[in-house]
C-alpha cells in the first residue's frame, strides 16, 4: 500500500511542489516488494527553476556572516538528531537499511553542527611585492550541485551540503531514485528551521535526465557527486562541455585488506566481516578482496567465515536483524550475476544462494586469479574474496593492481612495516589494524586513481566550494 504520510514532491524555493509534468516514478519496498511511494520526477524544467532559486538567494546568503548561516545550521543539526527513528525506518523500507546498523542521522548532524561554528575560512597577505599589499579572498563559488547515492543518502545529503552551505553557497540536491524519501525528509526539517527560500533545493529523479540537466547547468559553478566511476565520467564530461565547473568526486572503491601473520586474526577478522557486510556489502569503501598471508589463511578463513555467515537476515526494521536487502531487483540482480561470475574463476567456500526476496547471502570466495572479473569490478554486495600471498611485496603489488583507490588496510603489529606499506598502498585512506568504515572525521578523505578527486571531511571540505581570489593593492611611498 502506498503511504500517504511519506512527502514525495520537490522542494524548489523553499516550498513543495509537484514536478512540471506531474509525473511520478514508483519506489517499490526493498523489505517487502511492494509499491511504498510515487515519487514526483524532476524534470529539466524543474532543475532550472531549482538553479534560478538557488542563484536569486545566493547574494543574500552569501553576505551573511559565519555566524549568521551557523544559526540555520545548528537548528537543522538538532532536528535531524531528533528525527532518528523516522529517518532510519525509511532508509529501511526503500533500501533496506537495517535500523540495527543506523548511525546516519547521528553522524550526518554532525557535519552540519561542526560547520555551524567552524565556516570562518581564512584568506592570506603578502608584502613579497615591493610597493603592493596583496591579499587574497576565500569566497563561495554560487550555486553548487550536489548528487547523492542511495547507499547512505542522509550521510551524503549531510556531508556535502553542510560545507557548501557554511561557505556561503546556495545548493540543489538531487537524490538517487533508489532512495529519495530522506533527502526529502530533511528538506522538510530546513523549511521548519526557517532556511531562506532558495538557500536549499531538493530535486528526485533519474541521472539521464535531472542529473544530467544539472552537470551540464550554465549557472551550476561547482558539482559533488558521489556513485559509480561510470557515472562519474559521464558528469565530467558534461561538466566540462558545459562550463568547466569545479568537480568534486567520490567514486567506486575496490578496497583490499592485507592480513600479516603477526596480526590479531581475531581482530583482522570481526573488522573485516563488519566492513564487507555493513550495508548488506552496498558501501563504497567495503574491504571486498582481503589478502591473508599463507600461513595463517585457513585460521582466519575458518574466523571470518563464522561470523559472515552468521548474519541475522531479516526484516531491516527489526532491530535484531544485522543483514537487510539489496536494495532494488536491479542490484540483487547484478550481484547475483557477479557470484555466477566467480563461481567460474574461484572456490566458492559459502553456501549456494537460498535466500528469497532481495537478500543475498553472505559469499566467499577464496583462490581467484588476480586477472577475474570479481577482482577487477565493484561488486556492491556481500560477496568477498580471500586470496593468500607469501611476501609484503606481492601483497602490496595485489592490492595495487585496480584502478581503484579509496580505501585499503593493513593488520600487522609491526610498526615498521604498517608505515612502509601504508605509505604504498595506493588509497586515499589507509587503515592500519583498522579498516573501512573508520575515517576521522577532520581528516581528508578521498580516492586516488578512478576513485575519485578532490577530498571532502570537517576541515577540507568547505575549502572545495570556495575559489580563492588574489587582491593586488599599489600603495604609494611603501
Amino acid at each position: 500500500m502506498v503511504s500517504t504520510s511519506i512527502e514525495t514532491r520537490l522542494f524548489i524555493n523553499g516550498k513543495f511542489r509537484p514536478s512540471s509534468s506531474n509525473e511520478t516514478f514508483d519506489l517499490l519496498s526493498a523489505k517487502s516488494g511492494l509499491l511504498l511511494a510515487k515519487v514526483y520526477e524532476a524534470t529539466t524544467e524543474d532543475v532550472d527553476d531549482a538553479v534560478a532559486a538557488a542563484k536569486a538567494a545566493f547574494p543574500a546568503w552569501a553576505a551573511l556572516s559565519p555566524y549568521e548561516r551557523g544559526r540555520y545550521l545548528v537548528r537543522l543539526a538538532d532536528l535531524i538528531a531528533e528525527s532518528d527513528a523516522a529517518l532510519a525506518r525509511l532508509e529501511a523500507e526503500s533500501m533496506g537499511r537495517p535500523v540495527s546498523t543506523y548511525f546516519d542521522a547521528t553522524a550526518g548532524s554532525k557535519y552540519f553542527r561542526y560547520f555551524s561554528e567552524a565556516a570562518y575560512p581564512q584568506g592570506g597577505s603578502s608584502l613579497n611585492t615591493p610597493g603592493f599589499v596583496n591579499i587574497t579572498l576565500k569566497q563561495p563559488v554560487g550555486v553548487v550541485a550536489a548528487i547523492i547515492p542511495w547507499n547512505a543518502p542522509l550521510v551524503f545529503f549531510c556531508k556535502k551540503l553542510a560545507p557548501a552551505l557554511a561557505a556561503g553557497n546556495t545548493v540543489v540536491l538531487k537524490s538517487s531514485e533508489k532512495a529519495p524519501l530522506t533527502s526529502l525528509y530533511v528538506a522538510g526539517l530546513a523549511q521548519k528551521a526557517g532556511f531562506p527560500p532558495g538557500v536549499l533545493n531538493v530535486l528526485s529523479g533519474h541521472g539521464p535526465i535531472s542529473g544530467a540537466a544539472l552537470a551540464s547547468h550554465m549557472d551550476v559553478r561547482a558539482l559533488t557527486f558521489t556513485g559509480s566511476n561510470r557515472t562519474g565520467k559521464l558528469i565530467a564530461k558534461m561538466a566540462t562541455d558545459s562550463n568547466m565547473k569545479k568537480l568534486i568526486f567520490e567514486l567506486g572503491g575496490k578496497s583490499p585488506a592485507i592480513i600479516f601473520d603477526d596480526a590479531d586474526i581475531d581482530a583482522a577478522a570481526r573488522d573485516t566481516q563488519f566492513s564487507i557486510q555493513l550495508i548488506s556489502g552496498q558501501t563504497c569503501m567495503a574491504n571486498s578482496r582481503i589478502y591473508v598471508q599463507r600461513n595463517i589463511a585457513e585460521s582466519f578463513i575458518d574466523k571470518f567465515k563464522t561470523l559472515f555467515t552468521s548474519a541475522r537476515l531479516g526484516d531491516p526494521t527489526d532491530p535484531k536483524v544485522n543483514h537487510g536487502p539489496q536494495a532494488d531487483k536491479i542490484q540483487h540482480a547484478t550481484v547475483l550475476r557477479y557470484i555466477e561470475l566467480g563461481k567460474k574463476t574461484g572456490k566458492l567456500i559459502t553456501e549456494e544462494q537460498s535466500a528469497s526476496g532481495l537478500y543475498i547471502n553472505p559469499t566467499i570466495f577464496r583462490d581467484v586469479p588476480e586477472d577475474a572479473q570479481i577482482m577487477k569490478e565493484e561488486i556492491f554486495g556481500p560477496v568477498v574474496i580471500i586470496n593468500m600471498f607469501d611476501t609484503e611485496a606481492e601483497a602490496v603489488a595485489n592490492a595495487n593492481n585496480t584502478e581503484h583507490g579509496l580505501y585499503a588496510a593493513v593488520y600487522t603489529k609491526d610498526l615498521d612495516r604498517a608505515m612502509r606499506v601504508a605509505s604504498r598502498l595506493e588509497a586515499g585512506t589507509v587503515g592500519v589494524n583498522c579498516t573501512s568504515p573508520t575515517k576521522g572525521d577532520d581528516m581528508p578523505f578521498g580516492g586516488q586513481k578512478g576513485s575519485g578527486l578532490q577530498r571532502e571531511s570537517y576541515i577540507h571540505s568547505m575549502e572545495t566550494f570556495m575559489e580563492t581570489k588574489s587582491v593586488l593593492i599599489k600603495v604609494a611611498g611603501l
